[in-house]
């Protein structure tokens, strides 16, 4: 995962520089199906005369439920609708979220807004899931990103889902030979053990045996001489 982040990365600084800086996206723009995503909506100001007041972002009805990253200078407000079929335990899906600052974002910055939520796991590679979005400005202008054409001139941020990395399969240890499998697995622990047994006892006899005959040569009577 951490290495598709990366190339997700990679690839929008390089093909893309322009347009990730003038547009308002999601970052990173791919995911895999039935991932729990966390992203960041990001947020440029384009107006060199104006500041950006709010930003909401429109979900689509594949998602019902995300959560946000609490925003230190924004105010989040966001639109919930009842589902005509509860799923599961879910009754209510989210339809959108607004942020308000104050301060506004100036018009030479940018900011980012948290947010998480899991990518449908019925999306097929190649699938994009959209997220209209609507940028108001201190001047009254508001400017929507609604474009589903990402080569339009206000196209909207989106999610472009992408094939699901296979894990790496543990490797499986090598068959053993035919002569290994015909020796039986024994452990040798106990015959190690007895052998220290045996040596200790041996060493303790042959001790035994140099100090008997030690004594007999020292106290044994000396032989007369004719």
């Amino acid at each position: 995962m951490r290495k598709r982040l990366l190339l997700c990365f990679l690839a929008a600084a390089v093909a893309f520089p322009a347009a990730a800086a003038a547009h308002v996206t999601i970052q990173p723009g791919e995911w895999e199906p039935g991932a729990f995503a966390t992203m960041a909506v990001r947020v440029p100001n384009e107006r060199d005369d104006a500041e950006t007041t709010s930003v909401t972002v429109q979900f689509p009805e594949e998602v019902l439920t995300a959560r946000f990253k609490p925003h230190p200078l924004c105010q989040r407000e966001v639109q919930m609708e009842a589902l005509a079929e509860p799923v599961e335990d879910i009754t209510e899906r989210i339809v959108s979220v607004t942020w308000t600052c104050d301060p506004a974002i100036p018009a030479d910055g940018f900011d980012e807004f948290g947010v998480s939520f899991r990518v449908p796991e019925d999306m097929a590679e190649g699938d994009e899931l959209l997220f209209p979005a609507q940028q108001v400005y201190s001047s009254g202008e508001e400017v929507g990103w609604v474009d589903p054409d990402p080569e339009g001139d206000t196209p909207a941020p989106r999610i472009t889902i992408v094939a699901a990395e296979e894990e790496e399969e543990a490797e499986e240890p090598a068959a053993a030979s035919e002569d290994e499998a015909a020796v039986p697995a024994v452990s040798t622990d106990g015959d190690d053990d007895g052998m220290a047994t045996i040596a200790i006892v041996l060493a303790i006899v042959g001790l035994a045996a140099g100090l008997i005959a030690l004594g007999v040569a020292l106290f044994r009577k000396p032989r007369a001489v004719a």
